[in-house]
C-alpha cells in the first residue's frame, strides 16, 4: 500500500507550474528583444561564448530537482507487510428505529437525525471495539455486519433513512433478536445491544426479547428519542402535511419512556433519554467503558517504509551536475565546452 505521509506538501507542485510559465514568458521576451538588433542567425555567431542551450538545461535540471524535493518532503511511503493485530475490545450492535415516527421534529432537527448524530459521535468514541448495525421498523434488517471498520460504519450511517425498511411499524423485539444473533462466537468479550428508538412498539414483545438477550449475557441499553409531549409525523419532506388517522385527525407520536425503561431493565442495561445535549452519549460511553473486552483481531499494514531516500539522492545529483559541470568551475572541466555548436 503506497501513501504520502505529508500529502499537503504536494500542493507546492503548483509553484512549479507558475515558475515554468514565468520562464517560458522570459524566453519569449528575450528572443523578441534580440530580434530588435537583427536576425538571430546573424547575431549568434558574434557571441561564441554564449550558449543557447545552457540556460534551458540549467532551468530543467533545477526544476526537476525542485519537483523531487517536493516529493521528498511529502514523504512517500510503502506498506511493508499486512499484519494481524490483536487489540482488546468489546462487541456492540446498534439497533436503530427507522419508522416514520422517527421523522417527527420534537427533537431537532428530527428524531432520526438526532439518533444518527449520537451514533456518529459514539463511533468516534470507540477504539478497539467492533460494531454492527441493525435497522428496523415493521421488520428488522442487518445493515452492517459486525466489524471494526469504523469508516464503513460512518458511511452507512450517512445513508440511513425511513425508506430502508418497506414494512412500517415498530418491531423492537424482532430487531433485538436479530442483533443478538449477529455477534461473533467469541465468548470472552462482553456484548451489548444499544437500541435507539421512540419506543412506540406495536408489533411484538420487546421486553421478552431483551430478557432472552440478557440470559445469553448480552446487555441491552436503550436511548429514547423524542418527547412526552410528542409531535406530528410529516409525510415525505413536507412541513405542513402530516399523517392522519381514519377520522382525519393528525397523529401525534410520543416517546414511550415507560417501555424503553422496561426493555433496558429486562436487558440488564440502562435507559437514557436523548435531548439536544450530549448527556445520553456520555452515559452510554461510560457503560461501554465498563465492559470487559477480549482480543479482537484486525488486519492492518503494520509498517510503512520511507521511500524518499532515492528521490533525495537524485535531487542532490541533479544539483551537483548543475553547479559543478554546467557552471564550469571545476579544474577538470573548465577547459571543456559542453555546449559547443560545432
Amino acid at each position: 500500500m503506497f501513501r504520502f505521509a505529508n500529502p499537503q506538501y504536494l500542493y507546492l507542485l503548483f509553484i512549479v507550474v507558475v515558475i515554468w510559465g514565468v520562464f517560458l514568458y522570459g524566453e519569449y521576451k528575450r528572443r523578441k528583444n534580440l530580434k530588435k538588433f537583427g536576425k538571430i542567425s546573424v547575431i549568434e555567431p558574434l557571441m561564441p561564448e554564449v550558449s543557447k542551450y545552457r540556460p534551458s538545461l540549467k532551468f530543467f535540471l533545477q526544476q526537476l530537482a525542485l519537483i523531487l524535493l517536493i516529493f521528498v518532503i511529502a514523504r512517500p511511503q510503502m506498506g511493508s507487510k499486512l499484519e494481524t493485530v490483536k487489540k482488546e475490545g468489546v462487541e456492540i450492535e446498534i439497533v436503530l428505529d427507522v419508522s416514520n415516527s422517527m421523522m417527527s421534529k420534537d427533537i431537532t432537527p428530527t428524531r432520526l437525525d438526532r439518533a444518527k448524530m449520537i451514533l456518529s459521535k459514539l463511533v468516534d468514541e470507540l477504539d478497539n471495539d467492533k460494531i454492527g448495525l441493525v435497522v428496523f421498523a415493521g421488520d428488522a434488517y442487518t445493515q452492517l455486519p459486525i466489524t471494526s471498520d469504523f469508516v464503513s460504519a460512518k458511511m452507512f450511517l450517512s445513508t440511513i433513512n425511513t425508506n430502508m425498511v418497506p414494512t412500517q411499524g415498530t418491531s423492537i423485539g424482532r430487531a433485538i433478536d436479530l442483533a443478538a444473533n449477529s455477534f461473533t462466537q467469541d465468548d470472552s468479550a462482553d456484548k451489548a445491544i444499544i437500541v435507539i428508538t421512540d419506543a412506540e412498539n406495536h408489533e411484538d414483545d420487546a421486553v421478552g426479547a431483551a430478557t432472552e438477550a440478557a440470559k445469553r449475557g448480552i446487555r441491552v441499553d436503550v436511548i429514547g428519542v423524542g418527547t412526552s409531549k410528542g409531535a406530528p409525523i410529516p409525510i415525505g419532506n413536507s412541513s405542513n402535511n402530516f399523517i392522519k388517522d381514519r377520522e382525519g385527525n393528525v397523529v401525534i407520536t410520543k416517546l414511550n419512556e415507560q417501555l424503553g425503561q422496561e426493555v433496558a431493565k429486562a436487558g440488564n442495561g440502562i435507559y437514557v433519554s436523548a435531548d439536544n445535549s450530549n448527556s445520553a452519549l456520555r452515559a452510554i460511553v461510560a457503560e461501554v467503558r465498563k465492559m470487559k473486552g477480549s482480543d479482537i483481531e484486525s488486519k492492518v499494514y503494520s509498517d510503512y517504509d520511507e521511500q524518499y531516500q532515492v528521490l533525495a539522492l537524485l535531487a542532490f545529483i541533479l544539483l551537483l551536475v548543475d553547479s559543478w559541470i554546467l557552471n564550469g568551475k571545476s579544474k577538470l572541466t573548465q577547459r571543456i565546452n559542453f555546449f559547443t555548436d560545432k
